[in-house]
């Protein structure tokens, strides 16, 4: 009696294996027919076609291994810096010390966070085969090797501002001094496009590529820090330059929340998205840098936060840092808000966002008072 219904199940999987096979041959056939045609061929052929093969090998192989390993990756590195320990804001005279000032906490982060980016990494925006794409396909379309890229410059968006607020208002006394000369190299750098490799087509010819213009914004803030470190350069803590330094930060995080609820919203494929990615880790490149450059900011606007009573909910702020750079899940997924099988990493990262913006807002009220 069992029979009929055992033989109608071994005709299903039998149909299910031979469709399997047909799939498998036709993905396999144009290898098959190539080693066919290249075994025919005499080693005049061979010798070339066998040396590009093991170039792409090479080359896709580093590619592969630049993109998945990421260096000096810690969310946590500037407690190594233990700015807590800092006395006085920067540019004060350190007590005892003749001609000695403190240096820049924030200066000296925006150049390590770019390091980071370009000489602890390799910068894989530019690079030859992140451009060329899959098969001309942007490697932001698809869901693979661009998380890394995204992260980059999602942190290389944080320097650039600071790199901004740091030449046009920290670093001068606003309306009776010049802007300083080391902080405008590295801001004009800072901004080069992200993308540039050594040849270009638009102008055509040889080009200077991207990291080489941002490791010279390291080297121009780290001498601006030597010449602040001797007394010889201005680092001006009002608590309006602390204002428009935070109200650039939460204007960039607004920007960022945005994209994420856009996405959410329009795009519910979970773990399918292939966009959720670069949008979760340039996010996550925003907080990881600006987590590093508000604990730099809280050691050189001491004075500032001590007197305006901001320590608390500074504190608060980095706290919820801390909670967003926590989630770090091996898959992005970006599902619906009230699905059970796919989560919605976009939408909670976009909490964190909003709840540190709205953190920054309230201290740009008090310091607006």
């Amino acid at each position: 009696m069992l029979d009929p219904i055992i033989a109608f199940f071994q005709r299903v999987f039998a149909a299910i294996g031979r469709g399997i096979g047909m799939v498998v041959a036709w993905f396999l056939w144009p290898f098959l027919a190539a080693h066919g045609w290249y075994r025919d061929r005499s080693w005049v052929i061979k010798g070339p076609i066998l040396a590009v093969l093991v170039l792409l090998v090479l080359f896709y192989g580093q590619f592969i291994y630049r993109t998945q390993v990421w260096y000096a990756f810690d969310p946590a590195f500037v407690q190594a810096y233990k700015f807590e320990e800092r006395t006085v804001p920067a540019g004060t005279a350190l007590p005892g010390e003749a001609n000695r000032c403190q240096d820049s906490a924030v200066v000296m982060i925006s150049a390590a966070l770019t390091d980071q980016n370009v000489n602890q990494n390799v910068w894989i925006s530019s690079t030859l085969l992140y451009k060329l794409g899959l098969f001309g396909i942007d490697w932001d379309n698809t869901p693979y090797m661009d998380n890394k890229a995204s992260f980059q410059r999602g942190v290389n968006q944080v320097v650039r501002r600071t790199g901004i607020q740091l030449a046009d208002n920290l670093g001068r006394v606003r309306g009776t001094s010049g802007i300083n000369n080391d902080l405008q190299d590295a801001r004009g750098n800072i901004q080069f496009d992200e993308s540039t490799w050594y040849f270009g087509t638009d102008p055509f010819g040889f080009k200077t590529p991207t990291p080489s213009y941002y490791r010279a914004a390291v080297e121009s803030w780290n001498r601006f820090n030597t010449s602040l470190a001797s007394c010889d350069a201005i680092f001006d803590t009002r608590s309006d330059n602390l204002l428009q330094l935070l109200d650039g930060m939460a204007s960039d995080l607004g920007n960022t929340s945005d994209i994420l609820r856009r996405r959410s919203e329009e795009y519910n494929a979970g773990w399918f998205d292939t966009r959720a990615d670069d949008r979760f880790w340039f996010a996550y490149g925003q907080l990881y840098a600006q987590y590093a450059l508000l604990q730099a900011t809280r050691a050189d606007f001491s004075g500032v936060i001590r007197e305006r009573n901001l320590t608390a909910i500074w504190t608060e702020m980095e706290r919820q840092l801390q909670g967003a750079l926590r989630i770090q899940p091996a898959i992005i997924s970006n599902g619906s808000e009230d699905g059970w099988i796919m989560p919605t990493h976009l939408a909670t990262m976009g909490f964190y966002i909003l709840r540190v913006r709205s953190n920054m807002v309230e201290i740009q009220s008090i310091l607006d008072r």
